[in-house]
Parts: structure tokens; C-alpha cells; sequence
């Protein structure tokens, strides 16, 4: 049945305000393809995925706002990707999309953001598009029968492409917009079809709720070896996050969202929400599986001869993505549930040639590269970028997080603390010069690499330092070349590398100026040395 109980559908209405909307609530797959077919949202690509197109191809993190209120005015970071309005703005959008939902046909799905039941929240959806409805329902977690009999909405997501804002009248910035309400726990979004605002929004709110409880919300990847020791993988989009958290000898807990509680750590969601562009099917088959089966929503990926899915194909955009349940990934933590981590890896594309393909972070370390979140653009990524261009992230992902970073990262640094976590930083950039000189790293390299860290191979082996960013070096690791693991020995030019180490450094300190008065001396002390000697 598309509806539950008429009582279950009346008290959904009622809860978000709604009177005439004709309501779907809790719609299987096969409805909601049948939905969005007959109302034109997408058609079926080879193999069975539901494949659309969307006005917008990405976030939009200029037009997010968060209510300032009691609640928010002294717990949020304000600036940045955290912009203020006001309760009333809030109100007077709210009270336009409901007199614009009147009549429409929306669609209703109760799921939970969180796989561990001590700490998730119970999310309604209610979505005019059928599409939208089948990504949420593959992204976040799926009540069981007996849990959806007594579930429990802790937040409500609206989400109304079709409504527009008046910029002018409305109080935002653009027609699009992101608002939320911590307070009456709402998020309102229109003019947008990009879905993946409905899966950020909620891991905004999980980034501020969290911490109060104790809990680490993470941008990041995880899996979990037959022993039972569990990986983190932080890192920026290119960075090789997905790719190398999917390792057939260990079990994927999620792809993208975490939280590390007392007890371990525990998925955000249900589901996957794959960048596909230029997948290659021999180094990630199971990824790429997703992409020709039934339940799969493909967003903005070209479709070929026979509906088959070009995924080289980036004219539409070069985010093209695969949503899907996390199940149609065959080697999966069942639960989502897993133990405290022994090794926590920060991913990082320098483009500049610089870091080393894996060192060792001191406590003190880690927080600072957590804080900077660094990778590089690459010459042709973006109009206008003609060499390697910075970008630093905080805590992975400076969007989706209102907190101030230093929160985040004396909770890591807790966390770690009390795991004995080892902390590595891994370059899947270039080496032996920048780009368009030097060479990307090897994925075969690095997989390497991270096995010998990951299966404690590392520990005996003995460690140089790095000057200017003071990264202890593993002297040797088994079955990579001792010549890539120190970046100055690779370059050929030694003091061309050393002129450009001291130009990244340069960089890092002047990005952590933000940070310094919201952080520990020790950290502060820990940012690299541009005056050093090599």
C-alpha cells in the first residue's frame, strides 16, 4: 500500500501543518518509480536504475542559513558556511510552502539518521518529488515493521523544488534556499532539485547535536578488518576516500558519515551516495554494479546508446552520482555498528608534490591537519585554475559543520586519546614534482601502503622526519620503492622542491590564522616551518 493507516497519514498532516495535500506515505521502490515515471521526473537506465536530470548539480552552501535564536546565537561558529537569519524569515517561507503544498501531491518517508538506536534521530521527509523521496529512502536508515509501527519524528525535512523564494521579500539570497531551525526542528528547502541537500542537511543537524552528548560526528569513510579493528578515512571529493575504504578484505561500515560514540562507531546512513564520473569497473566493481541495478537513483549521468549509463560522460556535470541502499555493496558491517578504531587516515590530493605519500601525526599534528583540511585543485578543474590551487576544508567538511572546528577537533583528539588510535596522513597527490611535472601516486602504492599501516607493519619499521612539516617517514615499507617515501629524495631538483614545501607551508600558516584563537597552544605550535632547513 502506498499509505499507512488513515489515522498514520492524519497524524503526519497534522504534525506539519498540511490540510489538502494529497499524501504518499512511506511508498515502496517499485510505487515510487511508477511515481516518478508517470510525473516525468526520470526513465530507467539499462539495468534497472532510476536515472534524472536536475536543474542544479550540486550543493548550494551559499543560500544555506540557520536560524539564530536562544538556542543557537552562542553554539553556532558563525560565518563562513554558517549564515544567520532570523525566526521570522523562517516562518514567513514555512507559511508559503505550505499554502503552495495545499492540493499537491507530496510524497512522506519516516527513516532514521543513525544506525546506533542510543543516538539517531527519526526524520520525515515530505518531498514533492517522487525521486527525492526513493534517494532519501535509499540514503538513511530503514525502520524495521515493528519500528515503524511506533515511529517517531524528532525532525521534519520540506522540500519544495517547485516553490521559489522572493530574495527581496523573502529575507535570502536567491531563489534557492536551506533554512535551518534547530529550535522547532525543521529544515525547509526550495528551489533546488539537487537531493543531496535532503542527506546534508540532516548531517548538519547531527554535527551540532552530537557533540553534546559526547558523540564525534565525522566526514569520513570507515571499514573494519576480520579481526575486528576498525579504519577511518577522511578526505576531500578526489582524495580516494570511497575508493579505498571499499577493500574486498574488509567489511565497508559507510562511505561518507559517522559518528564515534563511548562505545565505537556507528554509519549516519543507510545508503551511498557514490560520485560515478570516469568509474572504472575493474578497480571498484561493486561500485560500479550499483550503477545498472534496480533501486539505484543515477543523478545527471549521461545515458547511451540503449539507455546504458556512459559514466565517462561528464557534460552535464562532472558530480554525477549513484544513490543506493548500502546493501548493494556485498561486503558490508552488518548493523553499521563497530568497535573504536585502531588507525584514523587523513586522505589528502597535494597537487603540489610536497607531503609524503604516508606519515605518522603526532596527537598535536593531527588536530591541525584535521583543523586545515587540505587538498589541491588541479590545473583544469575549475575555469580559471592554471596551477595547483590550495583548499583547505575544515574537519573534512567546513559545510555541514556549525560548530566551531575546535570543538570537532578536542573530540577527535579525545577519542584518540582514549583508542591509542594511530593517526596517518596519506597523499594520494604527486610526487617527484607537481602536478604537470611530477607523477600521481600509485594506487597500487598506496594501497600498500595503507595495508602496512593498517595491519601494524609499520610498527618496527624506523621513521625519519620531514623538515618543514615535521612528518615522521617510514625509511621502508614492503613492496613500495624507498624513493618515494621521503617527497625531496623524489624530486630531481632538490631545491625546486624545497622552494615549493616552503610555499604550501606559507600557505597552511596563513590559513590557520582563523583557528588560532580557538585552539590549544600546542596545536598552534604544530603548523609547519617555512624558515626550516631542508
Amino acid at each position: 500500500m502506498t499509505t499507512a493507516s488513515p489515522i498514520a497519514a492524519s497524524a503526519a498532516l497534522a504534525d506539519l501543518g498540511l490540510g489538502s495535500a494529497r499524501i504518499h506515505l512511506n511508498p515502496s521502490v517499485p510505487e515510487l518509480y511508477g511515481h516518478a515515471l508517470r510525473l516525468g521526473e526520470g526513465e530507467i537506465a539499462a539495468g534497472g536504475p532510476l536515472a534524472v536530470r536536475t536543474d542544479k548539480t550540486g550543493r548550494s552552501p551559499k543560500d544555506r542559513f540557520i536560524v539564530e535564536d536562544d538556542l543557537t546565537r552562542g553554539a553556532v561558529w558563525w560565518g563562513g558556511f554558517n549564515t544567520p537569519t532570523t525566526p521570522a524569515v523562517f516562518a514567513g517561507l514555512l507559511s508559503k510552502m505550505l499554502a503552495h503544498a495545499q492540493g499537491r501531491e507530496l510524497f512522506v518517508q519516516e527513516l532514521y539518521a543513525g544506525a546506533d538506536p542510543e543516538h539517531r534521530l527519526g526524520v520525515r521527509f515530505v518531498q514533492e518529488m517522487a525521486y527525492h523521496s526513493l534517494f532519501v529512502h535509499n540514503m538513511f536508515v530503514r525502520p524495521d515493521p515493528g519500528e515503524r509501527a511506533s515511529f517517531h519524528a524528532d525532525w521534519t525535512v520540506l522540500n519544495m523544488p517547485s516553490f521559489k523564494a522572493d530574495p527581496e521579500a523573502d529575507g535570502v539570497r536567491s531563489e534557492t534556499f536551506i533554512v535551518v531551525n534547530f529550535t522547532r526542528r525543521m529544515i525547509l528547502v526550495g528551489g533546488t532539485q539537487y537531493a543531496g541537500e535532503n542527506k546534508k542537511g540532516i548531517f548538519g543537524v547531527l554535527n551540532f547535536l552530537l557533540p553534546e552528548s559526547g558523540v564525534m560526528p565525522m566526514h569520513c569513510s570507515a571499514n573494519v578488518g576480520e579481526g575486528g579493528d576498525v579504519a577511518l578515512f577522511f578526505g576531500l571529493s578526489g582524495t580516494g576516500k570511497t575508493t579505498l575504504s571499499a577493500d574486498p578484505a574488509r567489511k565497508l561500515i559507510g562511505d561518507d558519515e559517522h559518528g564515534w560514540t563511548d562505545h565505537g562507531v556507528f554509519n549516519f546512513e543507510g545508503g551511498c551516495y557514490a560520485k560515478v564520473i570516469g568509474l572504472n569497473p575493474e578497480a571498484e566493481p561493486a561500485i560500479f554494479r550499483t550503477t545498472h541495478t534496480f533501486g539505484t537513483v543515477l543523478e545527471n549521468v549521461v545515458l547511451g546508446e540503449g539507455n546504458v549509463p556512459d559514466l565517462d560522460d561528464g557534460q552535464l556535470t562532472e558530480n554525477t552520482r549513484s544513490a543506493y541502499p548500502i546493501e548493494q555493496i556485498p561486503n558490508i558491517q552488518p548493523g553499521g555498528v563497530a568497535g573504536h578504531p585502531s588507525n584514523v587516515v587523513f586522505l589528502t590530493a597535494d597537487a603540489f608534490g610536497v607531503l609524503p605519500p604516508i606519515s605518522r601525526l603526532t596527537p598535536e599534528q593531527a588536530m591541525y591537519f584535521f583543523l586545515s583540511g587540505f587538498t589541491a585543485k588541479i590545473p583544469g578543474t575549475e575555469q580559471g585554475v592554471t596551477e595547483p590551487q590550495p583548499t583547505f576544508s575544515t574537519c573534512f567538511g567546513a559545510p555541514f559543520m556549525p560548530r566551531h572546528p575546535g570543538e570537532y577537533a578536542r573530540l577527535l583528539a579525545g577519542k584518540v586519546q582514549e583508542s591509542g588510535a594511530k593517526v596517518w596522513l596519506v597523499n594520494t597527490g604527486w610526487s617527484g614534482g607537481k602536478y604537470g611535472e611530477g607523477q600521481r601516486m600509485s594506487i597500487r602504492h598506496t594501497r600498500a601502503l595503507l595495508n602496512a599501516a593498517l595491519n601494524g607493519e609499520l610498527d618496527g619499521v624506523r621513521f625519519g622526519r620531514e623538515p618543514f612539516f615535521g612528518l615522521e617517514i617510514p625509511t621502508e615499507v614492503p613492496g613500495v620503492p624507498a624513493e618515494i617515501l621521503n617527497p625531496r629524495q623524489a624530486w630531481a631538483d632538490r631545491e625546486a622542491y624545497d622552494e615549493t614545501a616552503r610555499k604550501l607551508a606559507r600557505m597552511f600558516r596563513e590559513n590557520f590564522v582563523r583557528f588560532e584563537g580557538g585552539v590549544d597552544a600546542a596545536v598552534t605550535a604544530a603548523m609547519p616551518d617555512p624558515d626550516a632547513k631542508a
